[in-house]
C-alpha cells in the first residue's frame, strides 16, 4: 500500500504546474523559475561574494560617509536595448527542438520578440523590413500549431546608427515539473554548454 501512496504523490509532483520566463536582450540572458511566490533565477549563475578584509570594510565605510548626493533615479520609461543576434541564434534550434517535444502541452502566456534592423541605407533597410515582418508573419502560426500561444507582441524597427541588428525577445510559459525534468535532462547538457559559451563571449575570451 505504502508504493502505492508514493506513486500517487510522485504524480501529483509532477504534474505540478511551473512558471518559467526566459529572457535576451543587451544584459544578455535571463532565465526564471516561478513557483508560487517564489523567483529563482536558473541563468546566470549567481557568484560568491568574497567576504571583504578589514581594510576593504574601512575603505567601503569611508566611501559612504563621503557620499553625501545620491545617484539619481533611472527612467522608468527607459527602452530596454536589443542584444545581438547573432548570440541568439545559437539557442533558436534547441528552444524549436524542445518545443515540439510537447507539441499543444505547452502554454506561452506572453511572446515579445522586437527585431532592430541595422543599416545605413534607406533602400537595404526598406527591403530588410518587408522580409522582416514576413518570417514573424510565418514564425507564428508555426508557434500557434506547436504551442498554446496567448498573448504576443512582435515588432521590427529600423536604426541607421546601429552597427548591427539586434533582438528582444521574451517568453513567460507554464510547464509542469515533468517536463522541467525532461529538459533538464535531454537539453540541459547541450543548454549550458551554449550559455557558457554566450557567457565567456561576453567576456571577450576564445571560444574553442
Amino acid at each position: 500500500m505504502g508504493w502505492l501512496i508514493a506513486l500517487v504523490i510522485l504524480t501529483g509532483i509532477a504534474f505540478i504546474p511551473i512558471g518559467a520566463s526566459v529572457k535576451y536582450d543587451a544584459e544578455g540572458f535571463l532565465v526564471r523559475l516561478i513557483v508560487g511566490f517564489l523567483r529563482i533565477t536558473v541563468f546566470p549563475f549567481k557568484k560568491k561574494r568574497k567576504k571583504p578584509d578589514n581594510q576593504e570594510k574601512a575603505g567601503e565605510e569611508s566611501v559612504k560617509k563621503q557620499e553625501t548626493v545620491p545617484n539619481p533615479p533611472q527612467k522608468s520609461g527607459e527602452e530596454t536595448k536589443g542584444g545581438s543576434i547573432r548570440d541568439f541564434l545559437p539557442l533558436i534550434k534547441v528552444a524549436l527542438d524542445f518545443l515540439k517535444q510537447f507539441k499543444n502541452m505547452l502554454h506561452v502566456n506572453h511572446l515579445q520578440l522586437k527585431l532592430i534592423l541595422a543599416g545605413d541605407d534607406p533602400c537595404d533597410l526598406a527591403v530588410n523590413y518587408g522580409r522582416a515582418w514576413a518570417a514573424l508573419g510565418n514564425l507564428i502560426p508555426v508557434l500557434e500549431r506547436t504551442v498554446s500561444l496567448g498573448k504576443r507582441d512582435c515588432e521590427v524597427e529600423c536604426d541607421f546608427t546601429a552597427q548591427e541588428t539586434r533582438i528582444i525577445a521574451r517568453a513567460d510559459l507554464t510547464l509542469f515539473f515533468w517536463q522541467l525534468v525532461f529538459l533538464g535532462t535531454v537539453y540541459g547538457f547541450y543548454l549550458i554548454k551554449e550559455l557558457l559559451i554566450f557567457k565567456k563571449k561576453r567576456k571577450g575570451g576564445a571560444v574553442q
